[in-house]
């Protein structure tokens, strides 16, 4: 288990990582930040991507189809998010959006920014997933 600050260090360990940011969806406020933010500005870079984040966790689309739902260690649905994470490809770079799952209100998500010719997103993806089982909020 380990903090924001910890959690952000080790994302920006990974090749290409440009910036990493904690990110509140309901409020688009970053609860951290390490390295550049997109764009510039680590608050509008916040605010812009927990609105991605917001449309894909609260959209049916993207929800699992009938008898697709992940069961718990009771054997009951789980009621998590439908969504586990957000990848943006742009012509230099990625994007990996990665939710976190509170005890709380699950509305939290680990946005980092890969350099596409140093990144590997398979890596990253995989990281990324460790990282938010173990972030500790609060």
């Amino acid at each position: 288990m380990s903090g924001i600050d910890a959690c952000l260090v080790e994302a920006m360990e990974l090749p290409g990582a440009r910036g990493a940011a904690v990110v509140d969806w309901t409020s688009g406020l970053a609860l951290g930040t390490a390295g550049e933010a997109a764009g510039g500005d680590s608050e509008t870079a916040a605010a812009e991507s927990a609105e991605l984040a917001r449309m894909a966790a609260e959209h049916g689309t993207f929800a699992p189809g009938p008898g697709r739902h992940r069961r718990n260690a009771q054997g009951q649905d789980d009621k998590g998010l439908p969504v586990e994470d957000v990848i943006i490809t742009t012509r230099t770079d990625y994007h990996l959006l990665r939710y976190v799952e509170t005890s709380f209100d699950s509305s939290v998500f680990l946005h980092l920014w890969l350099d596409r010719d140093q990144g590997n997103l398979a890596l990253a993806r995989l990281r990324l997933a460790e990282l938010a089982e173990r972030l500790v909020l609060g």
